[in-house]
């Protein structure tokens, strides 16, 4: 529809008594497409910046100007809120290793169209120092080896590190929840071992006269019939002696 005519093309030269047919039809053609582009824009920005806005302004690429000084940009500013965020990000291991590379890559293309580049050298030692302890074993093996990774190369790796360091925890607390299971199962035994140890403790040989203990008074060590108790209960009631 060619409605951005305005926006794209200069604004051509008034018409005249010379002016061609072509040339009435292009101009009548932009200011169509001018007219169109101010009363779209003008009901699509908010309320609060059309008091702002001159009245003199009769073209798109005017208005447009306009409204862009409203948002004028601190580049020094914005060097220094995406250089902070770079530096301070830490991968925490739950999440995506490779939306986290990326995610880092991304601020440093925005530094990049700010005039500010960083290296892929660079970027690959900031990922690297970003990553958590579990990932020392693998910045070491980094560190050793000759060659460089690109940052693609980076993301493949780290992708399968992270993959060995999940499988690892979950064969480590699978072996852990195997060996709790084993040491609940020698405590049962060994509570069991405890109580019946006492009862067969307990049972003793009737034929020894130690383990024997009087019916009459409790006492160990003697009968009911060698208790000098039990003979002076029968002689306070009068009662024969036994043998």
């Amino acid at each position: 529809m060619d409605l951005d005519l305005a926006i794209r093309v200069d604004r051509p030269p008034a018409l005249t008594d010379k002016s061609t047919f072509d040339d009435k039809r292009e101009f009548e053609k932009w200011e169509r497409s001018n007219r169109m582009c101010l009363m779209i824009m003008k009901k699509a920005i908010p309320e609060t910046f059309r008091g702002t806005m001159s009245s003199d302004i009769t073209t798109a690429k005017y208005f447009l100007t306009d409204i862009e000084k409203w948002f004028v940009k601190n580049e020094k500013a914005e060097i220094g809120t995406l250089l902070a965020n770079l530096i301070s990000m830490r991968y925490k291991g739950k999440g995506n290793i490779r939306e986290y590379i990326m995610e880092m890559s991304h601020l440093a293309s925005k530094l990049k169209a700010l005039k500010l580049e960083f290296s892929e050298d660079l970027q690959v030692h900031l990922v690297l120092l970003s990553l958590p302890q579990q990932f020392n074993q693998f910045k070491v093996s980094y560190n050793c080896q000759k060659e460089t990774w690109s940052l693609n190369e980076l993301i493949s790796h780290c992708v399968q590190e992270e993959e060995r360091l999940k499988q690892d925890k979950t064969e480590s607390a699978h072996f852990a929840s195997t060996s709790k299971t084993k040491d609940k199962g020698n405590k049962k035994k060994g509570k069991e071992a405890a109580v019946t140890q006492p009862l067969k403790k307990q049972k003793k040989d009737p034929s020894d006269s130690q383990s024997t203990a009087c019916f009459f008074c409790g006492g160990e060590g003697h009968m009911k019939t060698h208790c000098s108790n039990y003979h002076a209960w029968r002689a306070n009631k009068g009662l024969p002696k036994t043998k």
